[in-house]
């Protein structure tokens, strides 16, 4: 069975400037149908450009991308909004719609009638609202949601396309911690119920490592590291690749942390990274 979305030698540099800045090295990435890898790294290390690479939205410099097999040159932009949702960064909402008539917008890849939702799509908007956590904003208009809200409906709005592969930039930004755990809990669900394959953009070690069993490192615009989190995530890697140093712990429940130090002692808040 072909991967969900493979990148082979992935190049690619910013033009401006001279020379060009060099963003991505080299980069070797596959995601499996039903795998969910969380891509870590610092900022300045390439992940967002990377996903922009695997949508299309910019052309790799050197390198191949395949999505279920097909050469991304191939798929026409329609059919890649059947099998693929995005969730970027930053996206502005026009705000004079509702939340619900937003999310339903999402659900337009799959339309078969020129006007009007099916029940189908009804079901998919109201199920997507459901697990991101955003049923009460659904009457609200898109020009009064807050930084959280807003990221909230954009969630909602990618698990309404219903995708095949999902690449999410960043999802719990904005949100606290409690909603950045439902969301997540949502792709998961997401992923476990439909085969979904998820690559997603994490900044939280501890969220990533919860719920990824996958920890994919780009670092310097490549790959440095790849497999389950308590393998990945060691003190040496995080010291090498964030400029941070860490001592190891275990929780009560046998769960190893990491724990950042600064001068005169360890902050108080550690970073899990897995079960041994």
């Amino acid at each position: 069975m072909s991967a969900a979305i493979r990148a082979d030698g992935l190049r690619f540099a910013f033009p401006a400037g001279s020379p060009a800045r060099s963003v991505l090295r080299g980069v070797d990435l596959a995601l499996d149908r039903g795998e969910l890898v969380a891509l870590v790294g610092p900022n300045g290390s390439g992940k967002t450009t990377l996903l922009r690479l695997l949508t299309g939205l910019l052309r790799p410099d050197a390198g191949r991308i395949s999505i279920f097999g097909r050469p991304l040159e191939r798929w026409s932009r329609a059919e890649l909004a059947r099998r693929v949702a995005v969730l970027p960064q930053s996206l502005e909402l026009p705000p004079g719609f509702r939340v619900a008539e937003l999310v339903e917008m999402a659900r337009a890849p799959h339309a078969r009638r020129l006007f009007g939702a099916t029940p189908e799509d009804r079901d998919a908007v109201e199920r997507a609202l459901l697990e991101a956590d955003a049923t009460a904003l659904a009457d609200r208009r898109a020009g009064a949601l807050s930084g959280g809200e807003r990221q909230r409906v954009l969630v909602a709005m990618s698990l309404a396309q219903e995708p095949d592969l999902l690449l999410l930039d960043e999802p719990t930004i904005h949100l606290d911690l409690a909603h950045a755990v439902g969301v997540l809990r949502a792709v998961e669900a997401l992923r476990s119920r439909r085969g979904v394959a998820v690559l997603a953009v994490v900044h939280d070690l501890a969220l990533a490592s919860t719920f990824a069993a996958r920890v994919a490192v780009l670092h310097e615009g490549r790959i440095v590291a790849d497999g389950p989190p308590q393998r990945v995530l060691l003190p040496s890697l995080i010291g090498r690749v964030f400029g941070v140093s860490v001592e190891e712990a275990t929780t009560r429940d046998g769960r190893r942390v990491l724990v950042p130090l600064v001068a005169g002692g360890a902050l108080p808040r550690p970073v899990a990274v897995g079960d041994e």
